[in-house]
């Protein structure tokens, strides 16, 4: 076993983070002979919850667990971190518009972007899931500049998920059996669900997702929907929100940062817009196909756009247009 690594969870007292600990932290992520430090920032009213956190996770006895450290305090948090998952953000309560929902969250996001920039390696991997998390991110990364924008990312993986489950349910296959379904966009409900370039394997060979499913109105209407609409569901049975499957995503986006992305396989991930060849506005945060090699994640290029998903392509991208422009407002003030 080598050097461990710094791995930073904010909103660790939250319950994303309750399902998220543990599979970090017993070796599914790093893999299963790299030692961790895991460092678990909370605000201050939420230190009693999380010193319980830290005691189940000393309970779980895992041998590649070297050291957990509570904090609420930024210079502690984002000191010499590996990666940052930063999960905490100002959820929308009752009554809440998006607007005041930015502005309470450029103020956190700009904070631990330059937390970010002050005490992080320069290498750090910047994962985020607070939402609105592709505007949150754009405001990390613009507050940290001498950390690489590419090393920040935004969790559109859960999305991803939920289009890949939609089609294995459809077809009665497992989900490692549908392949490069693409999440464009926004983790909102704007983001354009698109597989017109999935792949399903079906009894040992590949087809394409539109040739095996053979329910147009399916594919363009009910499917987009339920993705696009799947976080609310969700909240709408269960009074909370996703937790368990925003874990796994969670998860999954980081392994894959971490290991790369298997062969002939691309994932979904809000990255930065620069230099996309999918007329995608500049300096967007954007959910994009890409593959990962060495830690570095690539657009995947040259795939066709067709009309339908050139129009919910340029709709996701105006939402975040103006995310942008009202957080940038706020940031210069905050």
């Amino acid at each position: 076993q080598g050097e461990a690594i710094r791995v930073l969870v904010t909103g660790a007292a939250g319950q994303i983070a309750y399902s998220l600990l543990y599979s970090i932290a017993k070796g599914d992520v790093f893999g299963k002979d790299q030692p961790l430090v895991l460092v678990l920032l909370d605000i201050t009213p939420m230190m009693t919850v999380l010193e319980g956190v830290v005691m189940e996770l000393q309970d779980c006895a895992l041998p590649l667990l070297r050291e957990v450290i509570p904090t609420d305090k930024e210079e502690v948090a984002f000191k010499d971190l590996d990666v940052a998952i930063l999960v905490g953000s100002m959820p929308r309560r009752e009554g809440m518009e998006r607007k005041d929902l930015l502005k309470a969250n450029v103020k956190i996001f700009k904070s631990q972007g330059a937390a970010l920039d002050k005490y992080a390696k320069k290498t750090v991997k910047v994962v985020v899931v607070g939402n609105p998390a592709n505007t949150n991110c754009l405001i990390a990364s613009k507050s940290a500049p001498s950390i690489p924008k590419e090393n920040f990312s935004c969790l559109t993986r859960l999305d991803h998920n939920r289009a890949k489950s939609q089609i294995a349910m459809k077809l009665g296959v497992t989900a490692n059996d549908v392949k490069n379904v693409i999440i464009w966009g926004n983790h909102s409900s704007t983001q354009y669900p698109d597989v017109n370039h999935a792949k399903v394997n079906l009894k040992g060979k590949e087809v394409g997702v539109y040739e095996a499913i053979k329910d147009d109105s399916w594919l363009k209407g009910d499917f987009i929907l339920t993705v696009q609409q799947r976080g609310a569901a969700v909240i709408k049975a269960r009074k909370l929100s996703s937790a368990m499957s925003a874990a796994k995503a969670i998860c999954d986006h980081v392994r894959d940062i971490w290991f790369g992305t298997p062969a002939g396989e691309f994932v979904s991930m809000g990255v930065i817009s620069d230099g996309n060849s999918y007329g995608v506005p500049e300096d967007l945060l954007y959910s994009f196909p890409v593959v990962i090699k060495d830690k570095t994640w690539k657009f995947v290029e040259g795939l066709p756009i067709n009309d339908f998903s050139r129009e919910k392509m340029d709709l996701t991208a105006k939402e975040l247009t103006e995310e942008k422009e009202t957080a940038v407002e706020f940031l210069s003030s905050a």
